[in-house]
């Protein structure tokens, strides 16, 4: 199977504010907006998102409004310090503030309007020994 592009869909009432917020504190641009969707691309069509109000008829089977959790959306950054320096100069809404994790990343986060929680992560080495208790080996 072959995908021409993938993205999730956020279900909310908030889709304007999402719209904006995206817009604003990442730069992304609308693709396509309607009453009822917004879909969203990053520079270089890095990345996708869209947002879909929960009372129109064309929404499939299912999908009732996010929650706000259980869902982490990771957007992964060459530098993540300069893009936490970005996003504050933006006024963004910091939830977690720039940190080196010992797995290998460093990162912060922050949640949109819809509640959907927001890693921005940079690959790094990971602390020595880090993931030796965690590895499974081909074995099983």
């Amino acid at each position: 199977m072959r995908f021409v592009d993938r993205y999730p869909i956020i279900v909310t009432p908030k889709l304007r504010e999402c719209r904006d917020f995206w817009r604003r504190h990442l730069g992304f641009t609308v693709v396509f907006e309607a009453t009822w969707f917004v879909l969203l691309q990053a520079e270089g069509a890095s990345a996708t998102l869209a947002f879909m109000s929960p009372d129109h008829p064309s929404a499939p089977p299912g999908p009732e409004v996010f929650p706000g959790f259980g869902t982490c959306f990771e957007l992964q950054v060459e530098n993540a310090a300069a893009a936490f320096d970005e996003f504050q100069r933006d006024d963004g809404p910091v939830g977690l503030h720039l940190v080196d994790e010992p797995f290998g990343q460093r990162r912060f986060g922050f949640t949109d309007p819809s509640g959907l929680w927001v890693d921005v992560v940079e690959q790094i080495d990971p602390a020595a020994g880090f993931w030796e208790g965690y590895v499974v080996d081909a074995e099983g």
